[in-house]
């Protein structure tokens, strides 16, 4: 019997898999290799798969399996124009909320836990926390469907820094993080408004279309699990 702690240990090691690069958009996973590499059994990589599928991290195709989905440019930029309506409405909503400075200080511990996972150098846990970030701001506007759909944009995002980012670029600027909420704290919405739009912009400007690396099917098992 499958356990959702199982599926979701799973689901975090293929999205943090992308997000490294050692899994690359177009790979086969196959569910022999998965049940062998990560010790669970066939029903969790079914349902771990099909949560990737949902969130548009994979691609199961009748008769072939499943596969790293590979966005194009187009649904790159579609991902990032969703984000910036999304995320800009919710700011407007933030900026009525009562208490405003004690709800934001989770997040500015947050960004410094950004900040500390990128000066050691561990981008997994870097990329996580600014995608943490922006899911969090969405859950302080206490609309469930938004926050869903704010998960799913954030790790589409995430195998879309895996196909187009160089590595060691700055993707995810915990900086701008912390403009984003200085104006929040001043509730000043003009001023909120054109960082956040900045930020996502810069963001979509970091990628590089013309540097889709070969793919190596077997890097992912390179690290130990």
């Amino acid at each position: 019997m499958q356990s959702n702690g199982e599926v979701e240990r799973l689901y975090r090691e293929i999205i943090d898999a992308v997000i490294d690069q050692r899994l690359r958009p177009g790979v086969k996973l196959t569910e022999t290799v998965l049940c062998e590499v990560f010790s669970c059994s066939r029903s969790t990589v079914r349902s771990a798969l099909a949560q990737l599928e949902h969130d548009r991290i994979v691609e199961l195709l009748p008769n072939r399996g499943a596969y790293v989905a590979q966005p194009d440019i187009k649904e790159t930029r579609d991902v990032f124009e969703a984000r910036r309506m999304v995320e800009g409405s919710v700011l407007d909503k933030l900026l009525a909320l009562p208490n405003r400075d004690q709800q934001l200080e989770p997040l500015e511990q947050m960004v410094q836990q950004e900040r500390a996972a990128f000066e050691r150098h561990d981008r997994v846990s870097w990329i996580r926390l600014s995608n943490a970030f922006h899911v969090q701001l969405v859950r302080l506007a206490q609309n469930n469907v938004l926050t869903e759909w704010m998960n799913s944009l954030c790790s589409r995002t995430s195998l879309i820094i895996g196909l187009y980012d160089k590595p060691g670029h700055s993707v995810c600027s915990f900086d701008e993080h912390e403009q984003i909420l200085l104006y929040l704290a001043r509730g000043d919405r003009e001023g909120v408004q054109r960082a956040m739009r900045q930020h996502l912009l810069d963001c979509e400007q970091r990628m590089h279309f013309e540097n889709r690396n070969p793919q190596d099917p077997w890097t992912m098992f390179h690290r130990q699990s």
